[in-house]
C-alpha cells in the first residue's frame, strides 16, 4: 500500500503531538507518585470516562469484531455485549466507593479491607500475578494484533514498526505518567470515533446503501442472513452455543474480574475530582462503550462479508477495507487511529501495571521510606521493564486467542468474591486467596481433561465458565465460614471510611453508629436493573435504525426512554 504525503504528515503530526504530551506533563508527573498515577485526583467526569472508552479500544477490536460477524453475526458480540451488566453495576453500586477509599491503586484496598497476614499474602501475591504475569499476556497480545495490522497496511518489517509506536509510548508514558495517558485518550478517542463512522459512511454509500447491502447479503449467504443480522446467538450455533450465550448473561458479568469495576476502570475513578465526577465517567463509559461506538465497526464488518466473502482471515478484514475505501488523507487518519489505539492500550497496562508493582510490593514490603521522588524514579525503570517483558510475551505467544484464553480462564470465577466484599463484612482476605487458587486450579483440570480427552462438552466455554465458577464460589464462600473475620478495628474504620451502606454490613455498622450511610435497598436494586435494560434498547435501537427497521427501531429507543427515565427518577430519589 502507497501512504500520500498527506497520510505521513497526519502520522507524524500525532506522534510528535504524543510526545510534546509527555514533555509538558512530565514535570507535574514527577511532583508526586499521586499525581503519577492518578493525576493528582483532578480529572473532570468527562476526561476520565473518555479514557475508559479510548483504552478498551485496542488495536485488535475492530478486526475482532470483523471476524465474529464473520463467523456468527452480530450476536457474536455478545462475546462482550454480556458485560453490560457489570458496568452498569460498577457504575450505580462502585464507583463511588471506589473514589471513597481514597487509594492509589486497586490493590490498596486489600490493605485497608483486610487484616493480618493473610492480606498481606494477598496483596503482594496479586501485585507480583497482575502487575507482571497477566499484564504480560494482555501487552502480547495487543502486540502481535498490532503487526497483524502493520502488515496490511506497510512492508516495512513488523517489529521494527512496533519497536518504533512502543519508544513513543515509552517516551510519553515515563515522562508525563496518567496525565499523558488520559491526555493521549481524549484525542485518540475523538480521532477514533470520527475515522470508524467516515468508513462506515463510505463503504455504505460506496455499496448502494443498506437496503442495496442486505439484498446482497440475503443473495450471497441465502441459508443464513437472517442469523447474520440477528442480535441473539442463533439456537445450536458452533460459536456461540446456546450454553455459552446462558453462562455469559446469567454467570460472565458478575464471575468476570472486573466485576466490580477494578483495574484500570477504578485508576481512572480514583483520578475524578470527587464521588459525583467518578460516577458520570463511569456512567459516560457504559453509554459510550456499548450504545455508541460498536456499530460503525459492526456495519463495515457486515459490507466486508459483501465486499470480501471468502476471505481465509476474516480479522483482516477491516483493515482491507480501510485500504480499498479510504482516499488519502482519511487513510493517514485511520491508520493514525490504530496506531493511537493500540499506544493508548499498551500505556494503560504498563501505568496501571507499574502502579501496582511501586505502590503494592515495592512501596509496602521492600522500601517504605522513601520520598515520592524517589518512587516516580522507580516507576519509570519498572515502566521500562515492563514494556520489554510485554515485547518478550509477544514473540513467545503463538496466537492471540491463545492468551485471551489463559487469561479469562484462568480468572474465571473471582467476580463473586470481589463483589462481596463491599456488601459483606464476614469477606476475608482467605476468600480471595482461596478464590484464586480454586479457579485455577479448575481451568487446569478442566483444560488438561481437554486436551487428554477431547470432547463436545469441554470445549464448549460456557459449561467451563460454569463449572469454574460454581467450584470457586462454593470454596471461597466455605473459606469464608471457616476462617477468622477481619480484625474488627480494621472493619469498622473502612465501614466509616467507605460506607458501603449494605445491611450485610450491619453488625460493624451498629458499632459505628456516628456514621451516617445511605443504605442500600430496592430501589438500588430497580435502578441498576433499569440501567441495564437502557443499556441494551439504546444498544439494539441504534443498530435496528442503522440496518433501517424503523418499527423494531423505534419500540426498542422508546423501551430505553422509558427505562432511562424510570433509572434517573430513582437514583435522584437516593440521592435527596
Amino acid at each position: 500500500m502507497n501512504l500520500q504525503a498527506l497520510d505521513w504528515i497526519i502520522i507524524a503530526t500525532y506522534m510528535v503531538f504524543a510526545i510534546g504530551v509527555g514533555l509538558y506533563y512530565s514535570r507535574k508527573a514527577g511532583e508526586s507518585i499521586s499525581e503519577f498515577f492518578v493525576s493528582g485526583r483532578k480529572l473532570p467526569w468527562w476526561i476520565a470516562g473518555t479514557s475508559m472508552v479510548a483504552t478498551t479500544f485496542a488495536a485488535d477490536t475492530p478486526l475482532f469484531v470483523s471476524g465474529v460477524i464473520a463467523s456468527e453475526g452480530i450476536a457474536g458480540n455478545w462475546l462482550w455485549w454480556n458485560l453490560a451488566a457489570t458496568h452498569v453495576m460498577a457504575t450505580l453500586f462502585f464507583a463511588k466507593l471506589w473514589h471513597r477509599a481514597g487509594i492509589l491503586t486497586d490493590l490498596e484496598l486489600l490493605g485497608i479491607r483486610y487484616s493480618g497476614k493473610p492480606a498481606r499474602i494477598l496483596r503482594s501475591f496479586r501485585s507480583l500475578w497482575e502487575g507482571i504475569v497477566l499484564n504480560c499476556i494482555v501487552m502480547g497480545w495487543v502486540m502481535l494484533a498490532m503487526i497483524k495490522i502493520v502488515g496490511v497496511f506497510v512492508d516495512w518489517p513488523k517489529w521494527y514498526v512496533l519497536g518504533i509506536l512502543l519508544l513513543i509510548a515509552f517516551t510519553y508514558s515515563v515522562m508525563s505518567g496518567f496525565w499523558g495517558v488520559v491526555m493521549t485518550d481524549i484525542i485518540q478517542f475523538f480521532i477514533a470515533m470520527f475515522s470508524a463512522v467516515m468508513l462506515a459512511v463510505i463503504v455504505v454509500s460506496e455499496n448502494g446503501g443498506i437496503a442495496n447491502i442486505k439484498a446482497k447479503l440475503y443473495e450471497t449467504y441465502a441459508d443464513k442472513t437472517d442469523h447474520i443480522l440477528s442480535f441473539v446467538p442463533e439456537v445450536g450455533s458452533a460459536f456461540l452455543p446456546l450454553t455459552t450465550f446462558v453462562a455469559f448473561i446469567s454467570v460472565n458479568w458478575w464471575a468476570t474480574k472486573a466485576a466490580d469495576g477494578g483495574g484500570y476502570l477504578a485508576q481512572r475513578m480514583f483520578a475524578a475530582k470527587d464521588e459525583r465526577h467518578a460516577f458520570l465517567a463511569t456512567l459516560w463509559y457504559t453509554v459510550a462503550h456499548y450504545c455508541l461506538r460498536p456499530w460503525p465497526w459492526i456495519i463495515v464488518g457486515l459490507v466486508a462479508m459483501v465486499v470480501f466473502p471468502n476471505l481465509e482471515d476474516p480479522e483482516i478484514a477491516y483493515p482491507l477495507m480501510v485500504v480499498k475505501y479510504l482516499p488519502s488523507g482519511l487513510l493517514g487518519l485511520m491508520l493514525v487511529s490504530f496506531l493511537a489505539a493500540f499506544m493508548s492500550t499498551i500505556d494503560t497496562q504498563v501505568n496501571w501495571g507499574t502502579s501496582i508493582l511501586v505502590n503494592d510490593f515495592y512501596k509496602t514490603f521492600l522500601n517504605r521510606d522513601k520520598d515520592d521522588r524517589h518512587y516516580v524514579t522507580v516507576a519509570r525503570v519498572v515502566t521500562l521493564i515492563l514494556l520489554l517483558l510485554g515485547t518478550m510475551t509477544a514473540a513467545l505467544m503463538q496466537t492471540i486467542k491463545g492468551g485471551w484464553e489463559l487469561f479469562y480462564g484462568m480468572s474465571a470465577g473471582i467476580g463473586g468474591v470481589y463483589i462481596a466484599r463491599w456488601f459483606w463484612w464476614r469477606v476475608n482476605a482467605w476468600s480471595e486467596i482461596v478464590a484464586w487458587l480454586s479457579s485455577a486450579l479448575v481451568y487446569s483440570v478442566l483444560y488438561f481433561i481437554h486436551k487428554s480427552n477431547p470432547t463436545e462438552f469441554y470445549s464448549v466455554y460456557g459449561w467451563r465458565l460454569i463449572i469454574v465458577t460454581g467450584f470457586s464460589t462454593v470454596c471461597w464462600l466455605t473459606a469464608t465460614l471457616l476462617t477468622r473475620p477481619v480484625d474488627e478495628n480494621t472493619l469498622i474504620a473502612f465501614y466509616k471510611k467507605v460506607k458501603p451502606g449494605s445491611p450485610f454490613w450491619q453488625p460493624i455498622a451498629a458499632k459505628a453508629q456516628e456514621v451516617t450511610v445511605a443504605r442500600l435497598g430496592w430501589n438500588d436494586i430497580l435502578a441498576w436493573l433499569a440501567g441495564i435494560v437502557f443499556v441494551y434498547a439504546f444498544l439494539f435501537g441504534i443498530g435496528k435504525l442503522i440496518l433501517e427497521f424503523y418499527l423494531e427501531a423505534v419500540i426498542y429507543l422508546v423501551v430505553g426512554l422509558v427505562a432511562g427515565t424510570f433509572g434517573y427518577k430513582l437514583i435522584s430519589e437516593n440521592d435527596a
